[in-house]
């Protein structure tokens, strides 16, 4: 709740500046007043032009529109602060600066023919995925899915048990207790033994459970510590968080989903109840893009390169079957297209049968908000599960006013009784699906950094659906008639869609 409220005061000191304008403008240049308005009139119109005519989502326009509008210089001059893509110059400086990485190796030729062979449509969807990342597909050898964060933390500790060169931590939240004191205890043992040891969080998202003095303390313990796009001061970065999860061993072995390093995602604290979250294990070739994502981050943001003979992939063992294909990438507000975004309207595009959906927050753009309407409207079962019980309630009410145009195009929508869904993850015909950090909101969409694997013919697939339908048995369904359709509803829900974009 402090994070929304610290954004949305952000606006506040549009209506301040401009009061302060109007009392300067009608006070000592009364004469001039009707003229100066009037450019200023003529200037705001362009501006809103300009800004019409840019890529962004309706949604984020419509807010920028008004605050422009309402405020016309001093919302300019936000907008120009805080809300268009410029802002993210400074970290393409430091991208664009790092050292560059060894050639990511890629053998997807093949895969590709193999793929297209089955189902061409879908080739094309991961060709284009791999063409916007830059992240390959791959084969998939061993996947392991876990349908709560208990069951995933026994296995992270086994397995960093196994590190002999390398482990890479990066993740959204870090808090001191049992899960994460745990993972420190086993990395102080390793690094001892000269593995080399990573810490890469994000400084806002950790701003009130991890800080420099904890960061201090590792690196007397022969930890390497970063926190990510650090706020020093209010910045036009501000609103570009890693929200990236991922614990890499070695190259072999990658965890990733929803799952935090704190202990109500494991359940050994409770916050909102019981805390539903999923993630899912990667052996083999196929962590390669899973250790390009954290080194590609760590050499541009901490200015400590990680040596070229760290990431040479590791010999071979003899392969496993293959099971199905993966493709895992990262999103980046850096990049022209919102690549998870485009992914879900494509998937929602090609189901036939079923496309069902977890996530703890509801907040899609008008583009993925009409993919999801029409594949119901042609027959698709369209199911959506959410939280029982928020962790930030005015989010929760925000995601529920988009309930009703999506109930009525036939989206069946639950919620999870026993407490808050914080899984993200999606099965679509039993064939593809993902599982990852990407919320359906604005801010996942389209401001964070994110990461996501898209699985295709996958045995995961049989896991994550088999856990969508052990998670629905626990939920509440919500229908057209237990939502609020009402004036006071109506009105309520049409102001809060206004700061989606921000929350």
């Amino acid at each position: 709740m402090n994070k929304i409220i610290r954004r949305i005061f952000m606006v506040l000191p549009a209506v301040l500046i401009q009061l302060l304008w109007l009392g300067v403008l009608f006070k000592w240049l009364a004469p001039w007043a009707v003229l100066i308005n009037f450019a200023l009139s003529i200037l705001s119109f362009l501006f809103v032009l300009y800004l019409i005519m840019n890529r962004e989502e309706g949604t984020y326009k419509i807010l920028w529109l008004l605050v422009i509008m309402a405020f016309p210089i001093p919302g300019t001059a936000l907008y120009l602060f805080f809300g268009n893509k410029r802002t993210t110059r400074p970290l393409q400086r430091k991208l664009a600066a790092a050292k560059p990485l060894p050639a990511l190796p890629d053998g997807s030729a093949p895969l590709y023919e193999r793929l297209a062979s089955e189902n061409k449509r879908l080739a094309q969807t991961f060709q284009s995925m791999q063409a916007m990342t830059g992240f390959p597909i791959r084969p998939n050898r061993q996947a392991v899915f876990y349908p709560l964060g208990d069951k995933l933390f026994p296995a992270m500790l086994e397995a960093l048990q196994t590190a002999e060169r390398f482990i890479f931590v990066e993740y959204f939240i870090i808090e001191n207790g049992l899960m994460w004191d745990s993972m420190v205890k086993i990395m102080e043992q390793k690094a001892a033994q000269g593995v080399d040891v990573r810490i890469l969080y994000d400084d806002l998202g950790s701003i009130s459970t991890y800080s420099k003095e904890n960061a201090k303390k590792l690196e007397e313990k022969g930890f390497r510590c970063a926190a990510f796009n650090p706020l020093v001061f209010v910045k036009g970065t501000l609103n570009y968080r890693d929200h990236r999860k991922m614990l890499i061993i070695d190259g072999k072995t990658a965890f990733s989903g929803g799952v935090n390093l704190a202990d109500e995602y494991i359940n050994h604290v409770t916050k909102y109840g019981h805390w539903k979250d999923i993630g899912f294990r990667l052996d083999g070739e196929a962590v390669q893009n899973y250790t390009w994502m954290f080194a590609e981050f760590w050499n541009a943001f901490t200015g400590d390169a990680i040596p070229d003979g760290l990431l040479t992939p590791p010999p071979a063992d003899s392969p496993a079957a293959q099971d199905g294909y993966v493709l895992s990438y990262y999103d980046s507000p850096l990049r022209p297209d919102a690549a998870s975004n485009e992914l879900y309207i494509d998937l929602l595009s090609q189901a036939q049968e079923y496309a069902w959906f977890f996530t703890p927050y509801l907040m899609p753009g008008d583009a993925l908000q009409d993919a999801f309407a029409r594949a119901a409207r042609r027959g698709v079962d369209v199911r959506i599960i959410m939280p029982g019980i928020p962790d930030k309630k005015l989010v929760f009410r925000m995601s529920q006013s988009f309930y009703p145009v999506l109930l009525e195009a036939g989206v069946r929508i639950y919620e999870y009784a026993p407490g808050f869904v914080h899984a993200k993850g999606c099965v679509i015909d039993g064939t593809v699906g993902t599982v990852g950090t990407v919320n359906l909101d604005y801010r996942s969409l389209f401001l964070h950094f994110e990461n996501n694997s898209l699985f295709y013919r996958a045995s995961l697939l049989e896991s994550l659906k088999a856990d969508f339908l052990a998670t629905q048995e626990q939920c509440r369904e919500r229908t057209l008639e237990n939502v609020g359709l009402s004036f006071r509803h109506w009105l309520l829900d049409g102001i809060l869609r206004i700061f989606a974009p921000l929350c």
